[in-house]
């Protein structure tokens, strides 16, 4: 299964957005799954249903800070390239969907959505083109790590 296939099919298995880019790459990552995917739960619907950044835009981001990211308080170059980073990673996913903000990926009117999230059905995965944003940021993600080795 590509991490693109993994990603769709987490969040088609009840994942949100980000949980399921996370999981998708969960091998590469030195943290275990329930703690990433413990972090990635605030995630979804653009930050809490807030409608805010796409929770596989944040997904993505939360796997590059642990593959290439610094961890101290950094200024000047480690952090400048670090954002160059994250900044070629939100540029490629808004290349492919003009924005990386849900609400507008999404057509929706409401900046800060009801909480509780919608039920899972089949009329819900027609409505929402969620599952193919989240195959595209796993394979933006997946790009970039093959172009960009690990150190």
């Amino acid at each position: 299964m590509t991490r693109r296939e993994a990603a769709m099919a987490n969040f088609l298995n009840g994942y949100n957005c980000s949980q399921s880019i996370i999981l998708a790459f969960e091998d590469m990552l030195p943290v275990d799954k329930a703690t990433m995917s413990k972090l990635a739960s605030s995630f979804g619907g653009g930050m809490g249903r807030l409608r805010e950044v796409c929770g596989s835009v944040s997904g993505m981001f939360m796997i590059a800070g642990l593959l290439y990211g610094y961890d101290g308080p950094e200024t000047g170059q480690v952090k400048a390239d670090h954002y160059a980073r994250i900044q070629e990673l939100a540029r490629r996913f808004e290349e492919k969907h003009g924005s990386i903000v849900c609400r507008e990926m999404l057509g929706l009117d409401v900046k800060h959505d009801v909480p509780v999230p919608e039920a899972r059905t089949n009329e819900y995965y027609k409505k929402r083109p969620c599952a193919e944003i989240i195959g595209d940021a796993a394979e933006i993600l997946e790009q970039y790590i093959n172009e960009n080795p690990i150190n």
